[in-house]
């Protein structure tokens, strides 16, 4: 019985070895991070922290909404660890305001008409007034927003376009607007309509990149942020050739 005991005392302590074990790799496993994301760039974000998961075992959470959203979120505080926003402007706030560091540039977007109508001439129906309702991004709110109008009034078409016109208050609302048929037209984040390097449906029309500022997005740490493993981690795998596959095959500029 002796013999027993001693035996069932080593496998006790064996077993709770084994458990003191997993639960220390668990815990650095479960260190993790959250992202502010502005809506252009919600696709490829889910698509690179499932990649990132993969191989790094660190998990992410994602929070969107439109840049202006989520910037004043974050200045009220909301606990954000990386601001990914849709322009340049907001993460420079940020650091100027002690709330972020070291802003770069993480990617480069393309703006494009589009309908969900297929087969459907989105350029001649735009500028024949051919629709009921034409659907942008706000553009005080959204970057996207912005390079609409800027780009329609480049084209001549934003003061007949007026009383026409239905905002959301970001990308992901303004797409609902199309994809419901709420909206015939509208301009949209190319990145919300292509995907594995293809359009996947509907009518499109690639505005001029001329007729626009470019839309330079760029990302920002976050005070929570600057410590954590986990966000380090994902932003040096944000910059290897495999994470930038993954953006590429959104349509976004290199």
């Amino acid at each position: 019985m002796k013999g027993f005991h001693r035996f069932l005392l080593r496998f006790i302590l064996h077993a709770f070895g084994l458990v003191g074990l997993i639960l220390g790799s668990f815990s650095v496993q479960a260190e993790d991070g959250t992202l502010a994301v502005a809506n252009n760039f919600y696709a490829p974000i889910q698509m690179l922290v499932d990649d990132f998961a993969k191989v790094s075992g660190f998990q992410l959470s994602v929070s969107t909404g439109s840049t202006g959203q989520l910037y004043t979120q974050i200045v009220n505080g909301a606990p954000f660890d990386l601001f990914l926003a849709a322009d340049t402007v907001r993460p420079e706030k940020l650091v100027n305001q002690g709330l972020g560091f070291e802003p770069f540039v993480y990617a480069r977007g393309v703006l494009v008409l589009w309908s969900k109508q297929a087969n459907y001439d989105v350029k001649e129906h735009m500028l024949l007034g051919d629709y009921n309702h034409f659907a942008i991004a706000d553009p005080k709110l959204a970057p996207y927003g912005l390079a609409a109008q800027q780009a329609l009034a480049k084209m001549g078409l934003w003061e007949s376009m007026t009383p026409k016109i239905v905002m959301g208050k970001g990308l992901n609302p303004t797409f609902q607007f199309l994809s419901t048929g709420n909206a015939q037209l509208g301009m949209v984040a190319k990145s919300q309509v292509f995907k594995n390097g293809q359009y996947i449906g509907g009518s499109f029309w690639e505005v001029p990149v001329s007729d626009y500022e470019p839309i330079e997005q760029a990302a920002v740490t976050l005070k929570s942020g600057v410590e954590k493993t986990a966000i380090n981690a994902f932003l040096e795998y944000y910059s290897s050739e495999r994470a930038q596959k993954i953006v590429s095959s959104f349509g976004y500029l290199q």
